[in-house]
């Protein structure tokens, strides 16, 4: 285990800087999240497409937050003496089959995330990084929300099956969601 190194910054302030391999999960991390942003968009073009406008604001509004996740990754890095490193993010689908198909796939992208941010946990308990493990717990709770919605509307889609009006409402509801910048 590398122990963390204090180094001092001025007017007295300490910083307790990362472990290369805290710091180097945490930039992966945030790929991960800039990549969840570009395949939110990407879900959102499509139900633009088919014409469910209140899909797609709730997974435009989905893109924003989670590039939100990536930036206040990346501020804890650099806030921790640390070096952010942004790499390249893939390219997410462009094609779906339905509605129903967009959600199950968000549902399963959510609990992706959801093992990443344990896994980060469990690096910073073997870092003995304190500082990281109350970060992270933000991500955790943030975790129980995001896999609670998109299953909330995954079970509303298989409920509603192929009632176009049920759809129509659906699509109503999610319309109305606005997005919330997260509190510094």
């Amino acid at each position: 285990m590398l122990v963390n190194t204090v180094i001092y910054m001025g007017y007295g302030k300490e910083i307790t800087m990362l472990t290369k391999k805290m710091e180097a999960e945490l930039n992966g991390q945030i790929n991960k999240e800039l990549y969840s942003s570009y395949l939110y968009l990407s879900m959102s073009a499509y139900c633009n497409s088919i014409g469910f406008l209140g899909f797609a604001n709730w997974l435009r509004i989905q893109a924003k937050e989670e590039l939100d996740h990536a930036m206040k990754l990346f501020d804890f890095i650099l806030e921790r003496g640390g070096n952010a490193s942004l790499a390249t993010v893939e390219q997410p689908d462009a094609e779906w089959v339905n509605l129903s198909n967009v959600f199950d796939a968000t549902l399963k992208h959510e609990q992706f995330i959801t093992s990443s941010i344990n896994h980060l946990m469990e690096i910073a308990v073997e870092e003995k990084d304190f500082a990281s493990m109350s970060f992270l717990n933000w991500y955790v709770s943030e975790q129980i929300e995001e896999e609670a919605n998109a299953e909330e509307i995954v079970r509303k889609l298989q409920f509603v099956g192929d009632d176009k009006n049920a759809m129509l409402t659906l699509d109503k509801e999610l319309a109305a969601r606005v997005y919330t910048p997260l509190a510094e």
